[in-house]
């Protein structure tokens, strides 16, 4: 039986259950998986993308830390876990599809227990959108997953979100101005 962590080892698009949504997601660093995403979702590749993770150490490898002051760090720290998605630098190594036209990538670490286990189990984040068309509503639980999706997702952790009512909040971690609310 394939496991999440199967199908993210190979390049598999999961629907997984965030903090308040249904999120898709794949392998930051397969960009055949995240193509399929994007086009899966509708999404327009200069939009950018989310990464998720359970804890700092598995952003590193995108984003820029040196650009985040020391006396700022505390404060972008302690917005975590859940519920505020920040944008900071990214690195040069960063893919564009994840950043799409920004200098930036958009992060979250979470503490929803079944992204925490598959993040921790291929010791990286995943990449993170919410499971609906672009423009439409985004699923609740598993169950309310468009068969447009099912069709093409290679595995649903079918477990629960935290119960939160919104999406993140998005904001800019260094200046604290909010992209969404």
């Amino acid at each position: 039986m394939k496991t999440a962590v199967d199908a993210f080892l190979q390049g598999g698009i999961i629907a997984y259950p965030t903090e308040a949504v249904f999120g898709l997601g794949c392998d930051p660093d397969n960009i055949e998986a995240i193509e399929k995403l994007l086009t899966i979702k509708n999404r327009p590749a200069e939009k950018g993308l989310i990464l998720l993770a359970a804890n700092y150490s598995q952003l590193l490898p995108y984003i820029d830390d040196q650009k985040i002051p020391q006396d700022k760090r505390f404060t972008v720290l302690s917005r975590w876990p859940d519920g505020i998605t920040q944008v900071v630098p990214k690195n040069n190594n960063c893919h564009s599809l994840l950043t799409g036209k920004y200098n930036s990538i958009a992060v979250r670490i979470t503490s929803q227990p079944d992204v925490v286990a598959l993040c921790n189990q291929v010791n990286k984040p995943i990449v993170s959108t919410s499971a609906n068309l672009s423009g439409e509503e985004p699923a609740k639980n598993w169950r309310s997953l468009s068969s447009e999706f099912t069709d093409q997702i290679d595995f649903i952790i079918k477990g629960q979100t935290l119960g939160y009512t919104q999406p993140s909040t998005i904001i800019d971690a260094l200046t604290g101005e909010q992209f969404r609310a």
